[in-house]
């Protein structure tokens, strides 16, 4: 096998609770994730010389930045033997700075999809430990199973939510996760909570905390989500600017995405619990 074509799914925070600032800087968080079986799409072809090149690099990120290229340096490095290289081709379809995961997404499934290319037998422990150094969201998409995440997100424990239906909706503005948590404006005393079947009784119990910070700040993704509300509830990802509904069939969720105001983005998918990278490794063994 010298080439590989692999899913990079989106993700979804069907909640986000923010518990407290920690001594590093960083926040404590309580959040379920769910993939979407809709995401970016990555080829991975082996090389006889060792270089690793990404096929089309986004304009102002040089490659040391990229997390693509920093996920396959990474890798290479820890393989105690001259790596064959990689060729990494991407067909982009989540948007950036949309809270989808789309940047952790393709670096776990540039590690995984590694793993397989190169032989190097790497259990999901080690990948995921290797994952966490490039950012808090890639070890949930390297183990490939919807999750509780606490800590910063990397303390997993599987789960299953409903596989239901969802509106995603891509404002028209980028938010930046750094700006979002530092705002002094951002909640961040909400109760720990036990882990329980995701919205098990009341769901208005769940929220994402971020939300009040980002409708102020942006106007788009407040209009957004006023719009998405008439139809039931509907709720930020992440720290944005993406927000979701979510509806019990597929129909349902499209009649309301062919009535979307104009200038608006997204797509409808499914929630699934098992990644559709791991479902299309398993096809390929």
């Amino acid at each position: 096998m010298n080439s590989l074509v692999l899913p990079s799914p989106a993700k979804l925070n069907l909640f986000l609770h923010i518990l407290g600032r920690r001594p590093d800087g960083y926040h404590e968080l309580q959040t379920l994730f769910q993939f979407l079986n809709y995401g970016d799409t990555l080829t991975l072809t082996a090389r006889t010389d060792g270089r690793i090149v990404l096929e089309q690099p986004l304009p102002g990120v040089p490659d040391e930045e990229n997390l693509i290229v920093r996920a396959a340096r990474q890798l290479a490095a820890t393989a105690g033997h001259t790596t064959p290289g990689v060729s990494i081709a991407i067909d982009k379809q989540l948007p950036m700075g949309g809270g989808l995961g789309g940047g952790s997404s393709n670096a776990a499934t540039t590690l995984v999809g590694l793993n397989r290319l190169w032989g190097l037998n790497r259990s999901l422990d080690e990948l995921a430990e290797l994952g966490l150094s490039l950012g808090a969201d890639v070890p949930v998409f390297v183990r490939g199973h919807a999750a509780w995440g606490e800590g910063v997100g990397e303390r997993l424990t599987d789960a299953n939510p409903p596989e239901d239906w969802f509106l995603v909706i891509k404002p028209p503005c980028d938010i930046s996760t750094k700006e979002i948590f530092s705002e002094q404006g951002l909640t961040r005393d909400t109760p720990g909570i036990k882990i329980a079947p995701a919205f098990e009784g009341d769901a208005s119990r769940y929220r994402n905390d971020c939300e009040d910070v980002v409708r102020r700040l942006y106007p788009e993704v407040h209009q957004s989500l006023e719009w998405l509300a008439q139809f039931g509830p509907a709720r930020l990802t992440g720290t944005g600017a993406c927000i979701f509904g979510r509806f019990p069939t597929e129909s349902a969720a499209r009649i309301i995405w062919e009535s979307k105001p104009s200038g608006i983005t997204g797509f409808v998918a499914q929630g699934v619990n098992i990644s559709p990278l791991h479902k299309k490794l398993t096809e390929l063994k």
